[in-house]
């Protein structure tokens, strides 16, 4: 839906797929391929702080190459681990995802996190690579290329003081505030180090876990954990851009590299609230969004539409004209038969326009879940979204503040867990996740 995250369409994932299925030279992190400017992708949320996104971005990799060892088309696919920004924030949506966090053991200190980094770094390095990690390594994946693997790192706010680098905590890694209808379980959010796990094999992302948590042993323990999905590659007849739980097509709007301000919007640079060592980086806001799908499915597709603000066959925008698409301009000003405005006033794609929120835009990333049944009998499904951007402060919190007072979709959702975490830079090549904090 609006303000979407990067997910990845079938178009996209071709750039990396074919050549690794080929032998030829995978795309990397320097540029940007025509295809991947006009690719859109799957699964998210809604928009702002609503509910998940799908979006449509893709980077060039050069210097990616297929892995050795085994794997077919889509197993062999690579994303280099080293770059300027960490692996998983630009880069294509993968099918899969494992969400995690831990919270560090009791007088770990720097030194301790920083040993704990360092090992996770080369962990990464294998396995992103398709290689075994070593020793910690339970086989898995055995048979498996790496899968379009990718690992990211973020640091929650109560590390900088267990690990006495409370001086070095950014000023906008602040608790976000609370929301209207908000229902957070503390167990299931914020915790020390967060890391996102995508690949395109289920058994890829789990075995990456598993290694991860391993290595922490005695040094961090296992907080929560959720695994999500989107649309596999590959599942439709052309590329399109895919579509959430509740039917709609999702992610029609994420800010896209190319745009004008896109860095500002998603990576911090050094300066008066912004430390030196986060200049590369970003900020992730996580929360886990339950889609109230029973309710949502009583509805006729008519009143869903207006709930949006969009066709829910094409994604158009309503009241634009037969034969438009989800890239037809949406025009708020657009009027019915009955002089009545096209697109309701509590519509999402209206209170969540850019400018309703003075410009505020994140780059989201989302995949749904859905975990079985409540107590109730009602589906415990939804949405886990990402959203990476510069300054929370200015892109989640803003919007979210809009869409819980007047978003007709927020009816239809639960806010149920929540999480802010600083994510460090790209790891150089002989370097660690997160070395610019420590040096």
């Amino acid at each position: 839906m609006e303000h979407t995250s990067t997910d990845r369409t079938t178009a996209d994932r071709a750039t990396t797929e074919r050549p690794a299925a080929q032998g030829a030279q995978a795309p990397g992190r320097a540029g940007f391929t025509r295809r991947a400017l006009l690719g859109t992708a799957g699964a998210g949320l809604l928009a702002g702080a609503g509910a998940g996104v799908a979006g449509a971005v893709a980077l060039d990799r050069p210097g990616a190459a297929p892995a050795a060892g085994p794997g077919g088309a889509l197993g062999a696919a690579r994303v280099p681990f080293h770059g300027e920004h960490q692996a998983g924030i630009l880069e294509p949506q993968q099918a899969r995802v494992q969400l995690a966090a831990f919270d560090l053991a009791e007088g770990v200190g720097r030194d301790g996190l920083r040993t704990l980094l360092q090992r996770w770094t080369k962990a990464a390095e294998r396995l992103t690579a398709g290689e075994p990690a070593e020793d910690t390594d339970n086989q898995v994946a055995l048979d498996a290329g790496p899968c379009s693997l990718t690992l990211t790192v973020g640091f929650g706010a109560a590390l900088f003081d267990k690990a006495g680098l409370a001086d070095r905590r950014p000023q906008a890694l602040e608790p976000l505030p609370p929301f209207p209808a908000d229902a957070l379980d503390p167990a299931r959010g914020d915790g020390d180090l967060f890391v996102q796990i995508g690949a395109d094999d289920a058994l890829v992302a789990v075995h990456a876990l598993r290694v991860l948590q391993r290595q922490a042993a005695g040094t961090a323990a296992l907080r929560w954990q959720s695994a999500g999905f989107a649309r596999t590659p590959g599942a439709t007849a052309r590329p399109m851009t895919g579509r959430n739980l509740m039917g709609q097509i999702d992610g029609t709007n994420n800010p896209q590299p190319g745009e004008d301000g896109f860095a500002a919007k998603v990576f911090c640079t050094a300066g008066p609230d912004q430390p030196a060592w986060l200049a590369g980086g970003s900020y992730l806001v996580f929360r886990r969004i339950r889609m109230l799908l029973d309710n949502w499915e009583a509805l006729p597709t008519d009143r869903q539409e207006r709930v949006i603000g969009r066709r829910k066959s094409d994604g158009a925008p309503l009241g634009a004209p037969a034969g438009a698409g989800e890239r037809t301009p949406v025009d708020l000003a657009a009027q019915g038969p009955d002089g009545a405005l096209a697109i309701p006033a509590d519509a999402h794609v209206r209170v969540a326009a850019p400018a309703a929120n003075g410009g505020a835009a994140m780059l989201r990333r989302g995949f749904s879940y859905h975990d079985g049944l409540l107590p109730d009998g009602s589906p415990d499904a939804g949405l886990l979204f990402l959203a990476f951007q510069a300054d929370p402060r200015k892109g989640f919190t803003p919007v979210q503040r809009k869409l819980a007072r007047g978003d007709g979709l927020s009816r239809f959702l639960r806010h149920e867990a929540s999480g802010l975490y600083a994510v460090p830079p790209g790891v150089p090549a002989g370097g660690y996740l997160g070395q610019q904090l420590f040096e």
